[in-house]
């Protein structure tokens, strides 16, 4: 029973995360954006105090729930780990604990979160890393299962269904995403958990306190013939069946032990019961009776608690154009190297946004305008930074500050948006047109929302002529309307530079 009600939560909480970094109409956010802040790194960092200490208090009562049903890397290693066993069964085996190699990894990554490496802290960080396999490698198939509705659908004069562009944002993080999933594909296919309880610096945290968990797996030595179902179906290869002794630091409470036992000599118990009723060998029947209401109790709590939590934490179609009137083909434009990077608002700055955020790629997703994308820098890498090639920051969206687990992008209000100067538009009149080929333009003058940029005549005696663009950085939030309409190509003639600190204007 213990097992089935933690795969079908696991799979639960499993689906409905993945629609986060799936689902690109803004409803999963709306109603399931509790999921990610629940997220132990995300809450950390955030300061979520309530979170912090109810992902405690489970760990402690319960073990390691966490990395078995809500930790979505986690459970994606159990998917992985399963398909190992279909292909060969009773394949695990029990190893020491590398406590050495555990505590190391969890030391480097404080260290990388103390001296601001991103890169790092993306990497290691299991939330993260799920965020990156579901953004880069599941969000296309999703988008090409919706495009190939949308085709046929729009066939039968239907909309239900519209067409979303497909595309890298960032090929190095794509690259680290493939080989992220194929590095944990071979070792929970071959080995079970050992991401988990060797790398991994959350399930180290986690699995210190798990040391302490009232409730836990106990083996009964009075039932146990030795057989090492348990030991052969451990995921975490922690069941030393020799000692009959199992190492709560890394067991993530799966229940699969239990299931194979055909002796009943485990079960879901409290550690009082664990250490002293079976240990001194008491009397079968009082064993029994008193096995039988724990695992009652340990079930009732593991479902009161969970749901507790849950409760707790508790769709103009656009295609690119090949062409311009069916004429000239358009070149794309070309990523400007910027001296600043653009960061979105609501990060505050580029200090504020590089300690806080976890690189989990959920801003990326969420953003509408296809203007967030994962940095390449070295120190940075997988961090959101704005670019505006594909679309600009309009300055009524908010998404990105509303789904932020972490506190990376504070949320803010349209209002608010309006006035976050992120940056300052930027002049080059060796590309502008009405320099360079005197014709006629103005478009960043027609598209600027604030007002920040004016036309001047190029030939003060002739108004009517050919104008260029003076900007009113005082005016200006970098919001990059302008430089998405320029149609200078490869690059803009005008541009954004982005700023170290926001500041309101």
């Amino acid at each position: 029973m213990l097992r089935k009600i933690r795969v079908t939560l696991a799979v639960i909480f499993f689906i409905l995360i993945t629609l986060l970094f799936l689902d690109f109409t803004g409803l999963a956010h709306k109603y399931l954006g509790w999921m990610a802040k629940i997220q132990f790194l995300p809450a950390v960092l955030s300061l979520n105090v309530i979170i912090i200490c109810a992902l405690v208090l489970l760990t402690i009562v319960f073990g390691r729930i966490y990395c078995s049903v809500i930790c979505p890397l986690g459970v994606m290693q159990d998917i992985f780990g399963w398909m190992g066993k279909k292909a060969k069964k009773n394949r695990y085996t029990y190893s020491k604990a590398k406590n050495w190699l555990r505590y190391t990894v969890l030391g480097i990554f404080i260290l990388a979160l103390v001296l601001g490496i991103a890169s790092l802290v993306a990497l290691l960080a299991p939330y993260s890393s799920y965020g990156r396999i579901a953004q880069n490698l599941l969000s296309p198939i999703y988008l090409w299962g919706n495009n190939a509705l949308a085709y046929f659908a729009e066939r039968a004069d239907s909309y239900t269904f519209y067409h979303k562009d497909v595309w890298i944002r960032s090929l190095p993080t794509f690259i680290v995403a493939v080989a992220s999933i194929v590095i944990l594909f071979v070792l929970a296919f071959r080995n079970g958990r050992t991401y988990c309880n060797t790398i991994c610096p959350v399930g180290t945290v986690l699995g210190t306190l798990s040391r302490f968990s009232i409730f836990r797996p106990a083996i009964d030595k009075s039932k146990c013939v030795n057989c090492s179902l348990c030991v052969k179906n451990c995921k975490a290869s922690c069941i030393d069946i020799k000692n009959h002794k199992i190492d709560y630091s890394r067991c993530v409470v799966c229940g699969d032990c239990i299931s194979k036992c055909k002796k009943d000599a485990i079960s879901y118990t409290s550690k009082r019961y664990a250490e002293n009723g079976i240990n001194e060998g008491q009397e079968k029947r009082t064993a029994n009776t008193e096995k039988v209401s724990e695992e009652g109790m340990g079930r009732r709590s593991f479902i009161a608690t969970a749901s507790v939590l849950a409760a707790s934490a508790a769709v103009a179609k656009a295609q690119d154009k090949l062409t311009d009137g069916g004429f000239a083909p358009i070149v794309p434009k070309e990523v400007i190297k910027r001296e600043t990077e653009i960061v979105p608002p609501g990060a505050v700055g580029l200090g504020h946004l590089t300690s806080h955020c976890t690189g989990c790629q959920l801003c990326v997703a969420a953003c509408p305008n296809k203007v967030l994308r994962p940095s390449s820098d070295l120190m940075t890498l997988m961090q959101p930074r704005s670019s505006y090639e594909s679309g600009f920051c309009r300055p009524e969206c908010t998404k990105c500050s509303e789904v932020c687990p972490a506190g990376a992008i504070k949320k803010i209000g349209r209002e608010e948006k309006s006035s976050i100067q992120i940056g300052h538009a930027v002049w080059d009149a060796s590309l502008c047109l009405p320099m360079v080929d005197n014709v006629t333009c103005g478009n960043c003058g027609r598209h600027c929302p604030t007002g920040a940029i004016e036309m001047v005549a190029v030939d003060p005696d002739n108004e009517k002529g050919p104008q260029f663009p003076v900007v009113d950085e005082s005016k200006c939030i970098g919001c990059g309307a302008c430089e998405y309409v320029c149609p200078a190509r490869p690059l803009s003639a005008i541009y954004v530079e982005g700023h170290q600190q926001h500041k309101l204007i």
